[in-house]
């Protein structure tokens, strides 16, 4: 009995020496020693303890990662910086033998004329809406002129395939786009030149020669703005009866859909 209790008090004495050990080791790694302690003593809290260090092991080399992740992108962005503060070479290309970059100038020396429109301004364009592009794009420079109060001589191809051949003749297209405008027989060009020429100013300078309607905004009483009436010789039919020798023929006044230009508008 005697060794046993020497036994269990020297088991007894080296446990507590042990945990004593421990928490001196703990005592000089850490001030917190009473938590160590009983982590010690507790072998769930150890393994808790254990779980939550590993834990806190991987959220540190997550933020390593995530550290040198954000040194790479800042390199790169100082470099991309860099790189844009450096100077850049613009090439630009040579100006073409008779042209400007100003609209004015281009317009008093081009190389596309219309003979027998100096004193006027014509208009290619279309009036019906089966492309909405090309029908914007007309209606939009229709509308620009009509706020100058300026008199155009408007030529819709739709109408009468006479102006686009004649367009085409001109432009040496066989597709040309619309609307395609000339002022004083000279090309100006189409829908995109002539609204940057409305904003920059350079539209009204050029439009200060021709006199201004009195009343703008009404509507013609013979034609109704669609600048074509039917064929006063034929009716619209086209054809015309011949009392000589008794046969219909081709009414030579009208266009292939039975029309003229308005007498009133478009004289």
């Amino acid at each position: 009995m005697a060794e046993l209790d020497n036994s269990s008090t020297s088991s007894s004495s080296g446990s507590t020496f042990f945990n004593r050990s421990f928490t001196m080791h703990a005592n000089t790694a850490e001030p917190d020693a009473p938590k160590v302690h009983l982590l010690l003593n507790n072998p769930s809290s150890l393994n808790r303890a254990a779980s939550i260090s590993k834990i806190y092991n991987s959220i540190d080399s997550v933020k390593g990662k995530v550290k040198k992740l954000c040194n790479l992108f800042e390199s790169a962005k100082s470099s991309s910086t860099s790189t844009e503060l450096s100077p850049k070479v613009v090439l630009r290309p040579a100006k073409s033998i008779g042209y400007s970059s100003s609209f004015s100038s281009s317009f008093n020396n081009p190389l596309i004329r219309l003979p027998g429109t100096e004193d006027r301004i014509v208009v290619y364009l279309t009036s019906l809406r089966g492309i909405r592009r090309t029908y914007e794009d007309c209606y939009a420079v229709r509308m620009i002129f009509r706020g100058f109060r300026v008199r155009v001589d408007e030529r819709d191809v739709s109408m009468d395939s006479a102006y686009k051949k004649e367009l085409q003749s001109v432009l040496r297209k066989k597709n040309p786009s619309l609307p395609q405008v000339f002022i004083k027989g000279k090309y100006v060009g189409g829908a995109d030149v002539i609204k940057s020429m409305f904003e920059v100013g350079e539209l009204a300078q050029i439009l200060e020669d021709f006199p201004r309607i009195q009343q703008p905004g009404l509507v013609c009483d013979c034609c109704g703005d669609v600048r074509f009436v039917p064929c006063g010789n034929c009716s619209g039919s086209r054809k015309v009866f011949d009392e000589d020798e008794g046969l219909l023929k081709r009414c030579l006044e009208c266009n292939e859909n039975g029309l003229i230009r308005c007498p009133n508008c478009c004289s």
